[in-house]
């Protein structure tokens, strides 16, 4: 398939977006906690609720795709996201919440699925690796903003004086007083919107899978995991992906608990800037890839199927990070 080079740009928006939804947790969390008068197992829920559902996507999310397609599945994972940010934006509540996170969780999951081998596809094999750091490139600029614009919102909707521009009254408008933090959640509505427009929109062409890329029955899923390669692959994301998310969920609550600093202010800038350091390092790597190869690649199917699992160590860390304390 010839390189298309609108499609690598819209693969990379995705990123972007999914990003932008998914790495919020980390600056709010403690002021969820403060609204809900929650303690510390259910503030663990939270990022539990969410990456649940990568757990319980990742295998059928591979079977979507096939059976419906690329572009069907696409805007049916940026509807779910947009039901699960509307849902509270309007309904907030801490049920209502882990119901939220839940679904858009599923829509992250589902994503992450479907771009990984449509990039493969798009930006040609022989890119793949330098692409797929690329697009951790765009994944990370879009951690470091959010928190960012989460701190803008805030302190603009808690400020009367500071309710200007047809933006912020209107977000003003749609978000209880005492609940200002929930503004985020409308802007995730609006970019979720956007994105099943800009898909439905937009030619995306259907994947021909490779011969390990064809959803076999459960035996061959057992077959899969089977294999050290599998194993180590998955074993690999699951350690990293699980310290990257932790220290971002918690590194806010911690600065308030132990160092007094306000989680609207200080702590979602230095979660910004967590997620912009990680980012940062991605240079590197993409340098490294302009002068030689992956020397691995894993099994496509793998990456088609199991690439959103290894949020699962998510799950554990905040129930360790409590019994550290």
């Amino acid at each position: 398939m010839k390189k298309n080079y609108y499609l690598v740009i819209l693969i990379f928006v995705v990123f972007f977006a999914i990003s932008f939804l998914t790495n919020i947790l980390g600056a709010i969390n403690p002021n969820v906690s403060d609204s809900f008068s929650l303690n510390g197992t259910m503030t663990g829920l939270l990022p539990f609720s969410f990456f649940i559902a990568y757990a319980l996507m990742s295998i059928p999310s591979g079977m979507i795709v096939q059976k419906f397609d690329e572009k069907k599945s696409l805007v049916f994972a940026w509807i779910l996201a947009l039901i699960g940010a509307l849902l509270f934006s309007l309904f907030p509540s801490y049920p209502v919440f882990l119901c939220s996170l839940f679904l858009i969780g599923c829509g992250m999951a589902l994503l992450q699925v479907i771009i990984y081998p449509l990039l493969r596809v798009a930006g040609g094999e022989e890119h793949f690796a330098f692409n797929s750091v690329f697009a951790q490139l765009v994944f990370g600029a879009a951690s470091f903003l959010s928190p960012f614009v989460y701190s803008y919102l805030v302190t603009h909707l808690d400020n009367p004086a500071l309710r200007k521009g047809v933006m912020i009254s209107l977000i003003s408008y749609l978000t209880p007083d005492t609940l200002s933090w929930v503004s985020i959640y409308w802007i995730f509505s609006f970019v979720s919107f956007v994105m099943v427009a800009i898909i439905l929109f937009s030619r995306i062409p259907k994947v021909v899978r490779k011969e390990d890329e064809t959803v076999g029955a459960w035996d061959t899923h057992v077959e899969l995991f089977k294999q050290k390669s599998v194993i180590l692959f998955f074993l690999g994301i699951f350690s990293y992906v699980g310290t990257e998310q932790g220290i971002a969920n918690w590194i806010s609550e911690f600065l308030r608990t132990y160092h007094g600093f306000k989680p609207e202010s200080e702590g979602s800038q230095t979660v910004g800037l967590f997620w912009g350091m990680m980012t940062i390092g991605c240079v590197p790597g993409m340098t490294l890839l302009c002068y030689g190869s992956s020397p691995l690649r894993p099994s496509s199917y793998c990456q088609l199927h199991f690439s959103a699992m290894p949020n699962l160590l998510c799950l554990a860390f905040p129930h360790l990070a409590f019994v550290c304390r």
